[in-house]
């Protein structure tokens, strides 16, 4: 049994285990995790510093740099995502509903944790504590697999985090295991015996791949290619704000806006304040020929339209109604995040209903797409997915269900037959 399959059936092991500790078991783990990760603070800095000067030096990109970056604002920000989670209600054990069969025979939806969750992610070493976290209060046990760019760090957090939950609880042993090469994660596709979903975190080639090469189910977005509609009707300042942030706030995100669409009857007085604005942060604008006619930018080619780029570049176009911008949303989006900025109702609802995306947004930015921003306390991923979860995937997107049912001596030859009992399918909550 080769290292991967080890590690695939501890965690598996580890999962049934962990569908037994209580709520506040998992909460004091998470409260051990914060104290952990301010005890260690020093350790965690050097290491990543260490992964920062090793990255520089191989020529990593500066959009990669910055989601490399761990620092001491960093480890705040995890740790008010933690303390966030605990105060967030447990999802592991609610009963849905409940329903009477028949007298004495009684069946319960409840939630339980899905399983064994193996996460792959790039560059940001935030997530590996945001997932390690989530996981453990909703009770599953999570593989890791981060970017080879953030070893040293993903190390000395995965051992904080280990740490300090086994501290609490032993069996939290195996609950959360960090995998070092990309070899062992395309192992670890082909345990779909043990692990029961995948969320991968990263760019849309390394989400296909994943998509392409396992059984497992797979959660997660392939692109964010994220829009943002002005309406005629819109308030020009408001809409000058919102893209703004939209774009600018963090371009290396996949809630950043990639698309801007304006209506024909605003283009004119709307674009040129838009170009300013954007100017000031050295944006790069593509736009198609109606857009050219009213403001300097390079022509914009169809691959553009399904671009993400994750940079401080812009496509824009000129639509003639909301239909129009609804359709080239549908068409050419990624179903993630996107907007509209009107102040008429009723368009804000045909946009809403008819865009068929994740997070639709009214007269505010793309990018509080977020989990923490939804306040789910943080997230595994973004999804784009129809089934299970969608959108910002927290603690709920972390749970299922199975049935209990509870009787006392029934049996299914009583309600067969001529004489057959009747259920009473009641409902009970």
């Amino acid at each position: 049994m080769d290292d991967v399959r080890k590690a695939a059936v501890a965690s598996k092991e580890a999962s049934y285990r962990l569908q037994s500790i209580p709520g506040n078991i998992r909460n004091k783990a998470l409260e051990a995790i914060a104290d952990m990760l301010s005890l260690r603070r020093r350790i965690i800095v050097s290491a990543n510093e260490k992964d920062l000067a090793e990255a520089n030096m191989s020529g990593l990109s500066q959009v990669l740099l910055k989601r490399l970056k761990y620092d001491d604002a960093k480890i705040d920000e995890s740790l008010d995502s933690i303390w966030s989670l605990v105060k967030q209600e447990d999802v592991v054990g609610k009963v849905i509903s409940r329903t009477e069969l028949d007298a004495g025979l009684v069946l319960e939806k409840v939630t339980c944790p899905i399983g064994v969750i193996g996460v792959v992610f790039e560059s940001r070493p935030e997530a590996l504590v945001q997932i390690s976290s989530l996981c453990i209060k909703s009770g599953n046990a999570v593989l890791l697999k981060g970017g080879s760019e953030a070893k040293n760090t993903n190390e000395a957090l995965a051992a904080a985090i280990n740490d300090a939950i086994v501290r609490i609880d032993e069996r939290f042993t195996n609950a959360v295991q960090l995998l070092s090469t990309r070899e062992e994660f395309q192992r670890l596709l082909q345990q779909d015996d043990k692990v029961d979903l995948i969320i991968p975190r990263g760019s849309n080639q390394l989400v296909r791949s994943i998509q392409n090469s396992t059984r497992i189910p797979v959660l997660g977005h392939a692109a964010g290619v994220c829009h943002t509609y002005v309406d005629n009707d819109a308030d020009m300042d408001m809409a000058v704000r919102v893209c703004y942030d939209a774009k600018v706030q963090y371009p290396a995100v996949c809630n950043a806006m990639e698309t801007l669409l304006v209506h024909e009857g605003i283009a004119g007085d709307i674009l040129p304040k838009m170009a300013e604005a954007f100017s000031k942060a050295k944006v790069v604008l593509r736009g198609d020929a109606a857009v050219r006619r009213v403001i300097k930018a390079d022509a914009v080619v169809d691959d553009d339209w399904s671009t993400e780029y994750n940079d401080l570049i812009l496509s824009i176009k000129v639509v003639e109604s909301i239909e129009e911008a609804i359709e080239h949303i549908n068409t050419y989006g990624s179903h993630h995040t996107d907007a509209i900025i009107t102040s008429d109702p009723s368009k804000a609802k045909l946009f809403q209903d008819q865009v068929d995306s994740a997070s639709v947004m009214w007269n505010c930015s793309t990018r509080f797409a977020d989990g923490y921003r939804y306040g789910l306390g943080a997230e595994v991923g973004i999804s784009t997915n129809k089934t299970h979860a969608r959108g910002p995937v927290g603690l709920e997107g972390l749970a299922i269900y199975k049935y209990r049912l509870n009787g006392s001596g029934h049996i299914v030859a009583d309600y067969v037959g001529p004489n057959a009992k009747k259920y009473t399918h009641r409902k009970l909550r």
